[in-house]
This record gives C-alpha cells, sequence and structure tokens, in this order.
C-alpha cells in the first residue's frame, strides 16, 4: 500500500489498488504531481498526497498552486460515478480554492463520502432529479496544518431527466 499518514477503517481491495494505480499512470493526473495513496474497496474514502518535486516546484520553491488544484480536482466526480453508478450523471461544475500558506513539504487531502452524503445525494435527485453539492477537501501536513482549502460544486442529475434535457 502506498503511504498515507491519514487514519481509517476503511480496507483496499485488490481491485481498488489496481484502479488507484492506473488513476496515477493516467497521464493528466500524473502530471499534476498528485498520487492517490489509498482508495478504499467502495470508492467512499480516497486520500491523496502531493509531494514538492521538481515537477510541482513554481518559481520561488513552493508547489505550484495548479499543482495544488490538478491533484484534488477530479477526485469527488469519479468518486461519485462509482458509487451513485449508472443512473446517474455527475459533473463538476465550478470550484473555488484558497490558498492559505505555500506549500513546501508533503500534503495529504481526505475525500470522505458518508453514507449520509451519498444518501442524501440519492433523495435529492429521486425528489428533484438535479441536486448540485458542494464538498470541501483541505491539503493538510502530517500536523494537520491546514495549506490549502478547496470547495467542489458538483451537479448530480438523473440520467434520463440530464439525456432530455440536452435533447
Amino acid at each position: 500500500m502506498a503511504r498515507t499518514i491519514i487514519e481509517t477503517e476503511s480496507k483496499e481491495s485488490l481491485k481498488s489498488i489496481l484502479i488507484r494505480t492506473g488513476f496515477n499512470l493516467f497521464p493528466a493526473y500524473r502530471r499534476s504531481g498528485g498520487r492517490i495513496c489509498f482508495l478504499s474497496e467502495d470508492w467512499k474514502d480516497v486520500h491523496v498526497k502531493l509531494k514538492l518535486s521538481w515537477k510541482t516546484r513554481n518559481y520561488v520553491g513552493t508547489t505550484f498552486g495548479g499543482s495544488i488544484y490538478g491533484a484534488l480536482d477530479p477526485i469527488y466526480m469519479i468518486q461519485l460515478i462509482y458509487i451513485l453508478g449508472k443512473d446517474y450523471v455527475v459533473w463538476d461544475k465550478a470550484a473555488t480554492i484558497n490558498f492559505i500558506k505555500p506549500v513546501s513539504k508533503t500534503v495529504y487531502a481526505r475525500f470522505l463520502l458518508t453514507d449520509e452524503i451519498i444518501n442524501e445525494i440519492i433523495l435529492k435527485v429521486k425528489t428533484d432529479q438535479k441536486y448540485v453539492i458542494n464538498l470541501p477537501v483541505d491539503f493538510q501536513d502530517e500536523h494537520g496544518t491546514i495549506y490549502a482549502k478547496v470547495e467542489k460544486i458538483l451537479y448530480i442529475a438523473d440520467k434520463n431527466y440530464y439525456k432530455n434535457k440536452q435533447a
């Protein structure tokens, strides 16, 4: 298992390890410098780490803001696609990032989707056919110091509703 400092009760499976490995090799994500270091077998718990290296370093010697955001950008959307399944459409709608302090070390982020969040999404989509949710995630070091806060806004819809809306 790749190194993560985040405590979890979740477990990886052989399948989730293979998916994690493939995701980390995908060129668009790999170039961000971020690495998924844990992917629970149910996709509800994902841990990402980002190291300061010559590939992620900016002009002033700290981690490039694009690397910070790029390492976090696709995770919630892909988690929800896998968790919700083929009857749903999931899109990133918007995001904001607040750079708290320069990143000059390895930082970690945890994407945790609880059963409550998933049930809320399913209920809202069942009721309204679509739902927009705001999900936060932070990059922090091994001591819990926060370096960046990101708010991801995702659009989730019933697939039939979405197809009819596009027509």
